[in-house]
């Protein structure tokens, strides 16, 4: 069997990984994202691919041969963030520690180092995998070498995968080609001159019928479009010139130590320590370490017998862990039930068959270990409610809900048996110091109780009305697929990027195309400002979220339909950085509400029999949260006197009479109003609104003009962040934001707008959860049938008894309505029907 060489292009995935995941420091104020990033990468790679060899090559910061042929090569590049310079020597330290073998090469680019490598293995035998975000090393594809180009995001990471076939496929050349066609179109990112007036459609055609720049020189006379010709003739130096910089060096004077860069066990002792110190949770639990670092640490494997005389063990502590958890579900074997405790120096472990019986006998257990007097805290609270039935007062210190708050920009914090006891000490003492432990105890601790209520509750959908309704936008769709043909004078793949921006942007010669290394971008930003140029761009957005809206929820909603009848979502409290919840499997806070497509996909929700759905939201809570907090008087004023909020803004701000707002003015001002709570730029607002930057800016100034105490609110609410580095709701909750430290513009900007937004949108957040807690406990205290199903950003739905509908009704009145004391009326807007759709 080939032996394999896993390739990594170190500086390349490290800096992917810095713009593909948001800024993370750990405690001690480091960055971290670009090394946590790539060392996801890196495991999900060598979890794929489980090779004999690995090796990491860096590009050295000295001139190369490249600099020495042309100056000016990658002269257009600015320099690395600071904050992802001074992760170079992190990731290096780790696979250091790893003992992963690293490569660099004085006046040579990674790139070179990795074709050499890849070839020589090729030599010997061997299968090569090699891992680069540039798109440059695709002419080192082979049929034995493949080339993995990675894209990290928040849901995980995915590789585009290419042989030479696949390079074929995709570009329409050979990987020796490739280069070629570069030498011709050129790189802006390297700054490779290539030849003037020759773009990658016209290069890739050239090499296709003539294989190569020196062959297409040859039958120059041939070429054509004519100016191409021109061109050639003139500038075939700079062709040369740009090949030989463009063409990665396979036969680089290396030594080829394979035992060198043979792969052990990389989760060493070492690189423990240090994915502990940058706090890297979710890393740590892969490591499988000898026996605990604690000398005094014991591991007691329970049998059934023992494991009902634990309740002896843990009275004599006043403090002990505990965990429920399901092992993976194997193909053929029984799924397991894991339940673990841990007190200062023992755990225990108990493992059984998972079913209804197993559940029961230990659940006798459970409810004996809740009436313990001391000190109890779990890694995940969560698993153990889903488990097992646990009161809302069970006095269980929750790790990860407390650790969400103490820092809401991490990855999904995971903590083993063994961390818990000392790990509560110090996030306790952190809640404390940070104010937040009353935030912990009234608001997100009995909160989870009631999200595992809803969960297991579910919400009933009918898959009858999800099929009829795919039914619809398939029709749709393709009369939308005709249309735009038709427009196009042509077929093509509307789906595909490349396609489309060919059509938009050199067929139809519409203005505004931006060309990247894969071709035209047919982003959503740049389509909105061509649907005035041409009718097809507005056909192809509504193809897209009428394509969309089928796939995810017409067709994928059904796959979440229980035997019940019913989708049990499940929600999360500790995903999002303002506190504001999310939901999956499915997520139903992003089904589409501005289309009226979109908004009857909730239709096929509907309550049991003899109930009715009523639902409630709160109006405009984020911009009477402005006016609270801003105090500005003009704001609380047209607030407390229940005036239109946006034409009382139009009139404001145009010095017009109210009645004479037109209702242009009147869209104009609620665009102001809801972007000003986000922190909306003059050219943000003119992109919203279709106007120029300069009328955006002087409106904004009008705005601030007419309410001066929401420009000094939001100034401050910055230089707070500034001075603290976090921003922070009414009720405490913290939001991070090293943004604004940035040395990147962008970044700063970006920050500014998280420090103004996060304290309106985080309290809002937790309003409308404090409003659920106080729905769910009044529904319980007056034992009514009616429950709580859903939560949507702003609005609560409850599957409600017909004979309850008026006592559900005020509940929600009351409770949303006398939830918090604000300057100015918290207004609920409650409705009901025979289905989502009507009852909002």
């Amino acid at each position: 069997m080939e032996k394999k060489l896993v390739l990594i292009d170190g500086h390349s995935i490290l800096n992917r990984a810095f713009y593909g995941i948001p800024d993370l420091t750990n405690s001690e104020g480091i960055h971290t994202n670009a090394v946590y990033g790539f060392l996801n990468i890196l495991l999900k790679i060598l979890g794929e691919e489980q090779p004999e060899y690995l090796t990491v090559a860096f590009d050295v910061k000295h001139p190369t041969f490249r600099h020495e042929m042309y100056k000016e090569y990658k002269g257009t590049r600015s320099g690395m963030p600071k904050e992802l310079v001074e992760q170079v020597p992190i990731i290096k330290e780790i696979l250091q520690a790893m003992e992963i073998e690293i490569v660099e090469m004085p006046g040579f680019e990674a790139d070179d180092i990795l074709g050499s490598y890849a070839y020589r293995a090729q030599a010997d035998g061997m299968v090569v995998s090699l891992i680069s975000g540039d798109r440059d090393t695709l002419q080192i594809a082979t049929d034995k070498i493949r080339i993995r180009i990675p894209k990290t995001k928040k849901t995980g990471t995915i590789t585009q995968d290419y042989y030479a076939k696949d390079v074929e496929e995709a570009y329409g050349v050979t990987p020796k080609e490739f280069i070629d066609v570069k030498a011709l179109m050129g790189d802006p990112s390297d700054n490779i001159p290539g030849v003037p007036g020759i773009g990658e459609k016209t290069a890739t055609a050239l090499i296709q019928k003539y294989g190569s720049i020196e062959e297409a020189y040859a039958h120059v006379e041939e070429v054509t479009p004519n100016r191409a010709k021109e061109s050639l003739k003139e500038h075939f130096d700079l062709a040369q010139l740009s090949k030989d910089l463009a063409t990665i060096r396979l036969n680089l004077d290396i030594e080829y130590n394979w035992k060198q860069a043979e792969i052990h066990n990389i989760f060493t002792p070492a690189a423990y320590e240090l994915c502990k110190r940058y706090e890297f949770k979710n890393i740590l639990s892969q490591f499988e370490l000898e026996e605990d670092k604690s000398e005094n640490s014991e591991l007691i494997t329970l049998d059934k017998v023992s494991f009902n005389q634990i309740i002896d063990q843990l009275k004599q502590t006043d403090i002990f862990a505990f965990s429920g958890s399901l092992g993976e579900k194997k193909k053929g074997r029984s799924q397991q039930l894991i339940v673990e405790f841990a007190t200062k120096d023992k755990e225990y472990q108990y493992v059984v068959e998972y079913n209804e019986e197993t559940v029961n006998e230990i659940q006798q257990v459970v409810d004996q270990l809740i009436e313990l007097p001391m000190q109890k805290v779990s890694p995940n609270l969560k698993s153990l409610v889903q488990l097992f039935h646990l009161p809302d007062d069970c006095n269980i210190f929750d790790l990860k809900l407390a650790a969400y708050l103490v820092n809401p920009l991490k990855a999904e914090y995971e903590f083993t048996i063994k961390e818990a006891i000392e790990t509560y000490g110090l996030l306790k003492e952190q809640l404390e110091t940070m104010e937040m432990m009353d935030l912990y105890e009234t608001i997100e601790l009995p909160l989870l109780y009631v999200l595992e209520e809803m969960t297991k509750t579910g919400i009933q959908v009918q898959l009858d009305e999800l099929q009829q309704f795919s039914r619809e936008l398939q029709t749709r769709i393709l009369e939308l697929e005709k249309e735009i043909y038709q427009q196009a004078e042509e077929e093509f793949n509307i789906n595909s990027p490349k396609q489309l921006g060919v059509i938009l942007f050199e067929k139809l010669q519409l203005p505004h195309g931006k060309k990247t290394k894969t071709g035209y971008s047919t982003a959503v930003d740049i389509l909105d400002k061509l649907k005035i140029e041409a009718p097809i761009v507005g056909d192809i957005l509504e193809y897209r979220q009428l394509t969309k809206l089928k796939s995810t929820y017409a067709d994928g909603l059904g796959n979440f339909i229980g035997s019940d009848g019913r989708i049990h979502g499940v929600f999360h409290q500790t995903i999002t950085a303002t506190g504001r919840l999310s939901s999956t499997e499915p997520n139903l806070q992003n089904i589409p509400i501005r289309m009226e497509l979109g908004r009857k996909i909730r239709k096929a929700f509907v309550p049991k029999e003899n109930f009715v759905f009523i639902d409630a939201d709160y109006s405009q809570i984020e911009l009477r949260l402005l006016a609270h907090m801003s105090e500005d008087e003009a704001l609380i004023q047209a607030y407390s006197q229940a005036h239109d909020i946006h034409r009382m803004t139009a009139s404001q701000v145009f010095h017009i009479p109210f009645d004479e707002v037109t209702n242009t003015q009147r869209s104009n001002a609620k665009a102001v109003n809801f972007g000003i709570v986000y922190g909306i730029s003059a050219f943000g607002l003119s992109r919203d609104l279709e106007i120029p930057v300069k009328e955006a800016a002087e409106y904004i100034e009008r705005y601030f003009a007419t309410y001066p105490k929401i420009k000094t609110f939001l100034d401050g609410l910055v230089e707070q962040a500034k001075e603290t580095g976090y921003a922070k709701t009414i009720y405490g909750r913290r939001r991070p934001v090293p943004e604004l430290l940035s040395s990147n513009f962008m970044q700063r900007g970006f920050g500014e707008r998280i420090a103004m937004n996060s304290p309106i949108q985080g309290t809002a957040a937790d309003i409308i959860k404090l409003a659920m807690l106080k729905v769910a406990k009044r529904l319980a205290k007056e034992k009514l049938e009616s429950k709580l199903v859903l939560q949507v950003h702003d609005e609560l739905l409850i599957e409600a008894s017909k004979s309850e509908i008026e006592q559900v009704r005020r509940i929600l009145q009351e409770e949303m309505g006398q939830v918090v004391s604000l300057r100015v009326p918290l207004e609920i807007d409650v409705h009901e029907g025979k289905n989502w759709y009507e009852a909002k």
